[in-house]
């Protein structure tokens, strides 16, 4: 009996670490190029956007909250990634969640003279969309192809996202 247990037990035990080597098997050769999801994007000044816009540019979209505390601690890193590639085909397009009132959204644009996009999801439509986020910030890199190639949720390591947005801009 206690051999069978024993015996039960290392296969268990093979099981879940053949399980987790799959995982990460799968997370390593997994090369992230989903399509970003078909969005709108309303603006702040009232016009929009869709996802096929961003095709050809890499591009920053951060989901942000003006409640959040990171994501208005990360915003001036991400205005200075804006800012550092903006003229090698770099964009950036902030987009506030559900809940954050237009007002305030509107107010910490202004004040903070954020110089990207920044569009109000009042439906809610855009995060589902985009994975039904509820954590803030979460962040997502998308190729000029349009597929998203790197997510963040909480701030992303900037030096190693301005590594990966130079290899990037570097692909035709």
């Amino acid at each position: 009996m206690g051999g069978e247990v024993m015996a039960i037990k290392q296969w268990a035990a093979g099981v879940a670490v053949a399980a987790f080597a799959a995982v990460g098997a799968y997370v390593y050769l997994d090369t992230g190029r989903a399509e970003a999801p078909a969005s709108t994007f309303v603006l702040l000044d009232g016009s929009s956007k869709s996802t096929a816009d961003l095709k050809g540019k890499v591009t920053l979209v951060n989901f942000w909250a003006t409640s959040c505390t990171t994501c208005v601690a990360e915003m001036p890193q991400i205005v200075s990634t804006y800012d550092k590639y903006k003229a090698k085909g770099y964009d950036t397009l902030a987009v506030a969640m559900q809940y954050d009132p237009p007002q305030y959204v509107l107010n910490y644009a202004q004040s903070r003279q954020l110089p990207f996009k920044v569009a109000l999801d009042n439906t809610g439509a855009v995060a589902k969309a985009w994975g039904d986020i509820k954590i803030t910030p979460t962040t997502y890199l998308v190729n000029k192809r349009g597929e998203i190639v790197k997510t963040y949720v909480g701030a992303p390591n900037f030096s190693e996202l301005h590594q990966l947005i130079e290899k990037l801009l570097a692909e035709a």
